[in-house]
């Protein structure tokens, strides 16, 4: 049980590290968001990462992401990879890989080619899943985010690690069973030119007639880079899935350091692209659950958002496990995933997964 720090609350699910409950979040006070990024710049510092997005002056800009940062000689950007080194901007390839077995786990998997055939024969070699076939999954060190309950927060040692691969090396990769690249991470954003050119050698190089191109993504891109990586998807059959973690944006402050400003423009601006290809669907979004803070109200505007744009957004909410900074929370309950998937479908979205469903617990509403 903590106390929240801003009112006379009293609860389990105010995380400690946090302290605060999220209606006094939501309510947008000075005083409750200068306490925030105090608490964002203490985190950061454990990991050895800028506390903030760097404004040095004589620095080189970087427009990869919305926190537009400016980075001197020998200093890392807020991401951790886009580092100075000798009056030039890395460009990218601090990641690793491997191959899933498809069909995968994939948060997208109830709708897409690989699992359910869908787009059969231009975008899916079978019209029963994938099986025996496998996704080149690449995983990209670095994050223009600082999610507090990060589930794949190693990559905050990643960045300071030196195993870079050429864009040239990891298309090799593809190979005669390969039928999909999947960019996650950490979060492509960072490095996503070096994943633009890696798409484009491995749909020279590929073996199968069938290459889809997907993305997990915060979104916080450059516009122009979302129209491009939308655009990979769109014309190979894959799909961009948005994490759209919150539609507050004092509580997207809260729980990633970072507005969420972008990232809904990214996905406005994605949704006017749906018309060049319906089936299989080429956008999605998700949204984590997380006990005390994700709640019914944030879920009811974000499923309106996203019917706005297109009703038929598949859109899937994710049990939330203790991890990282917020580790004191419990997991989603399954009260609170079938609350919130009621919400959602009220709001006219069409398509509405609850995912993770093994990690839901039922001790507390």
């Amino acid at each position: 049980m903590a106390d929240c720090l801003f009112c006379t609350k009293s609860s389990s699910l105010i995380a400690e590290v946090l302290g605060v409950c999220a209606d006094c979040i939501r309510a947008g006070r000075q005083e409750v968001l200068d306490h925030i990024r105090r608490v964002h710049r203490t985190t950061r510092a454990l990991s050895g990462l800028p506390e903030e997005p760097p404004e040095d002056e004589g620095g080189l800009p970087c427009r990869l992401c919305v926190n537009g940062c400016v980075i001197g000689e020998g200093r890392r950007g807020y991401c951790g990879v886009r580092v100075n080194s000798d009056g030039r901007l890395c460009e990218g390839g601090n990641l690793t890989w491997y191959y899933d077995a498809l069909p995968t786990n994939c948060v997208a998997g109830w709708f897409c080619p690989a699992t359910t055939g869908c787009g059969y024969p231009r975008y899916a070699l079978k019209e029963d899943g994938e099986w025996g076939y496998r996704n080149l999954a690449v995983f990209y060190n670095g994050c223009s985010f600082d999610c507090l309950f990060c589930q794949n927060w190693q990559w905050k040692k990643g960045v300071f690690e030196k195993h870079h691969i050429r864009s040239e090396e990891l298309a090799s990769c593809v190979d005669e069973r390969t039928t999909c690249i999947c960019f996650f991470g950490g979060d492509p954003t960072p490095q996503i030119p070096h994943a633009l050119k890696t798409c484009e050698i491995a749909q020279r190089i590929k073996k199968l007639p069938v290459l889809r191109i997907c993305w997990e993504t915060n979104g916080s891109m450059d516009k122009a880079l979302c129209v491009k990586m939308m655009e990979t998807a769109l014309r190979t059959g894959g799909i961009v899935k948005f994490d759209l973690k919150a539609y507050s944006e004092a509580l997207h402050i809260a729980l990633t350091g970072v507005t969420n400003r972008r990232t809904l423009e990214n996905f406005l601006r994605a949704g006017e692209l749906l018309e060049r290809r319906k089936e299989p669907p080429p956008l999605t979004a998700s949204t984590l659950l997380v006990p005390g803070y994700v709640d019914a109200e944030e879920v009811e505007a974000i499923a309106r958002f996203m019917a706005d744009i297109d009703p038929t957004i598949p859109y899937s909410l994710l049990a939330f496990y203790p991890a990282h900074h917020l580790k004191d929370l419990p997991p989603t309950s399954r009260k609170h995933a079938e609350r919130c998937k009621d919400v959602a479908l009220a709001q006219g979205l069409k398509r509405v997964n609850v995912g993770n469903t093994h990690l839901l617990g039922d001790y507390y509403d």
